[in-house]
């Protein structure tokens, strides 16, 4: 492949995200996208099968989101929102609040998921530092991953994830199971007997945990969490940053799926459907309340440049425009029960340890480290953009994915696996 000018020139000095740059291959230039498809400079096409880390759930370059931020950048690209304010910031909080259950009605604006999450650990320990108790440690959980930003790598699975190295440096946490059946909440009931009082709150991805390997729990689990957080006086903080938005089906929060109102939310991803980096941490009417004194210092302290946006927050108006406007559950739902059918035969191949669908999120688990550059590269061929890590091939496909392309990557994903099985039988 001849790559472009811009790429040669460049590509000595870009710094690639999970990337060891000493043996990497080089990636992929690619020229344009709309919907589902990305066009590399070299003229090929490839369904984009992750929905760019699973927030492009509009395809690429929607016109209804394209012509809200043109409109938006022709009035007004940014502006702080210390001491000042503007429409889109302060229109998305009241839908955002709106949308989501119960009292989870105060939206505080950053510009990263990471960010987000960092922003909720620091309203957890700091509502109780406001009411004269240090609680500043969380409860975190075995395959878990809310972020690379110093705190939210601590509560990250410190063996298992991608922050191992760092072991040491992090405040530490208390990390366990998740607790999947009433005898592993009851256990962890006894543990927050003896250490509940140091904590802050209990940090969660609802119902999917994702860069941690794709792993499913069930709705009990996020009950269980709610009756131990009630108990033992604990924040609940529901990291919704790869689930919330519609990619489970059911529901647009996995919150509203499991029944289950936590104290905090974090949202990213596809808030803004992966047109403008914006995150959001949303709080209860009681974390709120717990901020609010004559004191100046009880205030939350924080403030990104950058958060609240106007074009970002315009992006993310008209992503939900579209959740309103256009059938993205419905579109889930379809996604799954296609994935569930074409995935399935993957299940009897030698070396696959599991296939699971949950909405419109597909997994072939290996029984030991996915060959990522193979696997991935078998995908290229196939015409599908897949990024396989740890022991996982999956799909999180655009929510406008047509049946052909739904079709198109389950099968290539298919293929990758069998043909790496039957070399590896040989």
């Amino acid at each position: 492949m001849t790559a472009p000018d811009w790429f040669d020139k460049g590509r000595k000095h870009v710094w690639l995200p999970y990337t060891q740059m000493q043996t990497a291959k080089a990636p992929l230039p690619v020229a344009s996208a709309a919907g589902t498809r990305l066009r590399l400079s070299d003229g090929r096409e490839l369904i984009d099968g992750i929905s760019s880390w699973w927030a492009c759930v509009h395809g690429y370059r929607h016109p209804h989101i394209e012509d809200a931020v043109r409109r938006q950048l022709e009035t007004l690209p940014h502006v702080m929102l210390g001491g000042l304010a503007h429409e889109q910031a302060y229109t998305l909080a009241q839908r955002l609040a709106a949308l989501l259950p119960g009292d989870l009605d105060h939206v505080f604006f950053s510009d990263s998921g990471s960010v987000a999450v960092e922003v909720a650990m620091k309203m957890a320990s700091q509502y109780w530092l406001n009411r004269g108790r240090r609680r500043v440690k969380f409860l975190c959980f075995k395959g878990g991953y809310h972020g690379d930003t110093f705190a939210t790598m601590s509560v990250c699975d410190p063996d298992e994830g991608m922050h191992s190295l760092f072991k040491g440096a992090l405040l530490e946490q208390i990390v366990v199971n998740l607790p999947t059946n009433a005898a592993l909440e009851a256990a962890l009931g006894e543990l927050l007997e003896q250490h509940g009082k140091d904590l802050a709150g209990i940090v969660v991805e609802p119902l999917v945990q994702g860069a941690g390997g794709m792993v499913f729990h069930d709705p009990f689990t996020l009950q269980a969490l709610r009756r131990l957080a009630d108990t033992h006086e604990l924040l609940l903080i529901f990291d919704e940053i790869f689930v919330g938005l519609g990619r489970l089906g059911d529901a647009m929060f996995a919150c509203e799926i499991a029944g289950v109102q936590p104290d905090i939310v974090t949202l990213s991803k596809a808030l803004t459907g992966g047109t403008l980096p914006l995150a959001a941490t949303i709080a209860s009417r009681r974390i709120h309340e717990g901020f609010l004194s004559d004191d100046p210092m009880h205030a939350l302290m924080h403030g990104p440049t950058y958060m609240g946006n106007a074009l970002g927050c315009a992006a993310a108006n008209a992503s939900l425009d579209l959740f309103e406007q256009e059938p993205r559950l419905a579109q889930a739902r379809a996604i799954g029960r296609q994935l569930q059918a074409l995935l399935e035969p993957a299940r009897e191949l030698p070396g696959v340890r599991d296939v699971r669908v949950r909405g419109a999120i597909g997994v072939i688990q290996l029984d030991g480290p996915a060959p990522a550059d193979r696997l991935s590269e078998s995908c290229i061929a196939s015409g599908v953009w897949l990024r396989p890590f740890r022991d996982i091939l999956y799909t999180t496909p655009p929510l406008v994915a047509q049946e052909e392309d739904v079709a198109h990557i389950a099968n290539a994903m298919v293929a990758a696996v069998s043909e790496w099985s039957a070399d590896r039988a040989t």
